[in-house]
């Protein structure tokens, strides 16, 4: 029991000297941040710290374990910056390339008709599905950047992905046959 009033009580006592040099080094690992996001930042590592102190083991190196802490808490950020929305017209360059997958390249040039049957062909999927296939190849995201945001192992993302995409080869292979008759 005396460790963990000791992970409290050192951590206090680091929190107190150090929270200058603390914000201070939120500042120079993220540019773009005011002083009161670094301090927000800060506290929340401090919150979770103190939360947690009388489940840890015994800290033996109080400094290294808060800056690394914050080193981490800073990455999850910069992580959550990383989300990025298209401009449309790249958004529309990614359902031709999209489409490509399902109906090949022939000659590089999709009818309006064909890149509406692939966006109703995602759309109808179930949401588990949709949102894998909109994350992956349209947004960007790699499944490991998903895992971490959701807490779904990367392994189910990609059995998603791949159940996602047999349906979708599918429906549009079926649209293709009443299409055109083959």
């Amino acid at each position: 029991m005396a460790s963990k009033t000791d992970n409290r009580n050192n951590l206090a006592n680091f929190f107190n000297e150090e929270y200058g040099s603390l914000r201070s080094y939120v500042k120079s690992k993220i540019r773009d941040t005011s002083e009161r996001e670094a301090e927000d930042i800060v506290q929340d590592v401090a919150l979770r710290m103190f939360s947690r102190s009388d489940d840890a083991l015994p800290i033996t190196n109080v400094g290294g374990f808060v800056y690394n802490a914050i080193r981490n808490r800073i990455i999850d950020i910069m992580r959550g910056k990383k989300e990025r929305k298209l401009p449309s017209e790249d958004i529309d360059q990614q359902w031709r390339e999209f489409a490509e997958l399902f109906y090949g390249d022939a000659d590089n040039r999709y009818s309006p008709e064909m890149e509406q049957a692939v966006k109703n062909a995602v759309e109808d999927l179930k949401p588990a599905y949709r949102d894998i296939i909109i994350a992956i190849d349209f947004e960007g995201y790699n499944y490991k950047q998903i895992a971490e945001k959701t807490g779904i192992p990367a392994g189910t993302l990609m059995s998603r992905r791949h159940r996602a995409m047999s349906e979708l080869s599918k429906t549009l292979e079926n649209l293709k046959e009443l299409s055109y008759g083959t």
